[in-house]
């Protein structure tokens, strides 16, 4: 018995773990210097560049372009005061909240609640139609609108086939008609996460709502919506920041006009950058909309239940 007993506590006791362990030792890190130099160089390096361009006054042209100096915070103060920089924030969010925080995301979870009733064959087809519309190239998709809201176009054709006045948007609300065009450019891509989220939503208690006596309406508000929360501020943060960049779209269809009445910041920026030669300032600029991205992102970080953010 003293032998077993003497004997036990060797098979029990536990491994030492190996002297390498999971350390990172030089010669394991060797394999992955390419990886980490390609990221230093590709990513890293245009940022650091970007944070420097921003507090200088570089120029294509001109003396920025010759001899170009700090100029500290100089062009966050002049766009700042700036009415047309104001304008293209004004035009940004508006365009963001009617294309992306409600057009996109409300038209979005409405596809992803008919396909769920909906049999094969109209869920393959409105599918198809929807991710075609998305998967088009920004380019191609901007001209396609741009003749659809233009003065012979298809929307004044069904209008005045039905006895309605024709109708000019692109000049009369030229931001309406862009987000309009990013709603049925982009909606696909809400489609595809409400109704990946609202796969994994159980059966039964949708059945148990309805046998306490809850109306299709009560059922979308009382179970749908809490259950789909992550979902939808996800959805939201990633449609938002998207949109916020959205360019091509704009530039094809309106070119920021008319009188800047479409000019949003991604325009603008370019603009300042390329028209009027001042990459400083355009740079700037750049970085003042990716904080409207960042202060939009923590909004929709506190939407998230606490366990979804760890």
């Amino acid at each position: 018995m003293s032998t077993a007993y003497a004997e036990a506590p060797n098979r029990t006791a536990p491994q030492r773990r190996s002297r390498l362990g999971d350390r990172l030792t030089p010669i394991r890190a060797l394999p992955m210097l390419p990886a980490a130099l390609l990221l230093l160089g590709f990513m890293l390096g245009p940022i650091l560049y970007s944070l420097y361009l921003a507090f200088t006054d570089s120029a294509i042209r001109g003396d920025g372009a010759a001899n170009t100096s700090f100029v500290g915070f100089q062009n966050f103060t002049d766009a700042l005061t700036d009415g047309d920089f104001w304008n293209s924030v004004l035009l940004t969010l508006m365009f963001t909240i009617i294309s992306a925080v409600i057009g996109q995301n409300v038209l979005g979870m409405l596809l992803a609640l008919l396909m769920e009733r909906a049999n094969r064959v109209v869920t393959f087809v409105v599918t198809s139609i929807v991710i075609a519309a998305w998967i088009l190239p920004e380019v191609v998709a901007g001209y396609l609108l741009y003749t659809f809201f233009a003065d012979e176009g298809s929307l004044n054709l069904i209008l005045t086939s039905v006895g309605l006045p024709a109708q000019d948007l692109l000049f009369s609300a030229p931001i309406i008609a862009v987000s309009f065009a990013n709603i049925w450019r982009g909606a696909a891509f809400s489609m595809l996460v409400y109704s990946a989220a609202l796969s994994s939503v159980p059966g039964d208690v949708y059945e148990s709502a309805a046998l306490d006596g809850a109306g299709p309406v009560r059922r979308f508000r009382s179970v749908t919506v809490p259950l789909l929360r992550p979902a939808i501020a996800t959805n939201l943060m990633l449609t938002t920041l998207q949109t916020l960049s959205v360019f091509g779209l704009i530039f094809i269809m309106t070119g920021g006009g008319p009188a800047r009445q479409s000019q949003t910041l991604p325009l603008y920026m370019y603009e300042q950058a390329f028209s009027y030669g001042q990459l400083g300032y355009g740079t700037a600029v750049a970085l003042l909309l990716l904080l409207i991205g960042a202060a939009a992102s923590l909004v929709y970080l506190r939407l998230l239940p606490e366990e979804d953010k760890r």
